[in-house]
């Protein structure tokens, strides 16, 4: 088995406006100097090792995990004993 980890986030430039309530609700519960604040996903789940290559996962994040027009994606693998 192989465990993915996807990472999505706005791409630069694309405005985040969850990522300003978070720093505006940090800034008013006294959390001073945050700045630029961005939110984004992360995404964790399993798959055989005949189906985990590269390729396919990112076909997955291209396809549905991602929206390319405005986010970009990173993403790791990780061997694990079989669950």
């Amino acid at each position: 088995m192989v465990k993915v980890k996807v990472f999505v986030t706005l791409k630069e430039g694309v405005l985040d406006p969850q990522g300003k309530a978070v720093e505006q609700a940090l800034d008013a519960r006294g959390f001073r100097g945050v700045s630029e604040m961005r939110v984004g996903k992360y995404m964790e789940f399993y798959m055989d090792h005949e189906a985990a290559g590269d390729q396919e996962i990112q076909n997955m994040c291209e396809q549905l995990l991602a929206n390319p027009v405005i986010e970009d994606y990173r993403y790791e693998t990780e061997e694990v004993v079989s669950k």
